[in-house]
């Protein structure tokens, strides 16, 4: 009995609501001030997108004159909503290189001896890749006005544009961290990232009305969780939002971010049990 004691004990505190909140918010600071102290980073995840609004914005703005293309945007306000999500989804995807660098250091292993919360280990980084994809979409954003894009949705719209940032970055960064306590290996992240990332975005409507796409590639987009929250972020914008179209994708990105924090804490369980 004086063995299993302590074990409760240790047990009881690490699931406590203050503990895990506390834990959240120590560790989310932990990576805030490693993004702080290399703000490189930051800046070259917004380089890519900046030069796919700046530079598809100006080649690509002839479009919208194609029959059944738009509803009146200017392709460049048709684009920033697809922009912000294709960040999201990259920043997300990679995300699972903190944790393999917490394993290549020895970090995860002192985290797993020490009494830290292990849903705290999980939650503060889709908090910590929210925080930054949150950051980064308001720049682009404001980059896209100073371009001439105007979003008829006001603040109300850029809200729920956000939110579905926050959704997106949730389901691919649980999905990338599982990936990367599974696999154990940056490549194997790498690889895995960019064979499911690339098809997600040109199967949807980021940079090209899916009206005019193939009708299995309209069929595909239809399950594809980034054309949900693109869909989301460009009715958000919009002058008249469709709103049941809106919160049905919301919902099922909502859904999905439930699954996949449960995948990526079965991920962390099986990493516990084989360390």
């Amino acid at each position: 009995m004086t063995a299993i004691a302590p074990t409760r004990i240790h047990s009881e505190r690490t699931a406590s609501g203050p503990s895990f909140f506390t834990h959240t918010a120590v560790l989310t600071a932990r990576l805030l001030r490693a993004a702080w102290r290399m703000p490189v980073f930051l800046v070259m995840n917004l380089v890519q997108p900046i030069i796919w609004l700046l530079l598809f914005g100006q080649l690509f703005k002839a479009v919208v004159q194609i029959p059944g293309f738009g509803n009146g945007q200017s392709y460049l306000e048709f684009l920033t909503p697809g922009i912000v999500m294709m960040m999201a989804l990259f920043g997300s995807a990679w995300s699972g290189t903190v944790y393999i660098q917490d394993m290549q250091r020895g970090v995860m292993d002192r985290f797993l001896t020490s009494p830290t919360s292990r849903p705290a280990m999980i939650v503060s980084t889709l908090v910590y890749q929210s925080i930054l994809a949150v950051v980064q979409s308001l720049v682009v954003l404001g980059i896209a006005f100073w371009a001439g894009a105007r979003f008829e949705g006001g603040f109300t719209g850029i809200v729920l544009l956000l939110l579905a940032v926050v959704l997106l970055t949730a389901v691919f960064c649980s999905l990338s961290n599982a990936v990367a306590l599974l696999a154990k290996e940056q490549t194997a992240l790498i690889g895995i990232s960019q064979l499911i990332t690339l098809p997600l975005m040109f199967l949807s409507s980021a940079i090209m009305n899916t009206k005019l796409s193939p009708e299995w590639v309209q069929n595909v987009a239809a399950y594809n969780p980034f054309e949900w929250a693109v869909i989301v972020g460009r009715q958000a914008l919009s002058a008249h939002p469709d709103w049941s179209s809106l919160w049905l994708h919301v919902g099922l990105l909502a859904a999905l971010t439930v699954v996949m924090a449960a995948l990526a804490t079965s991920a962390f369980r099986a990493y516990q049990r084989s360390a």
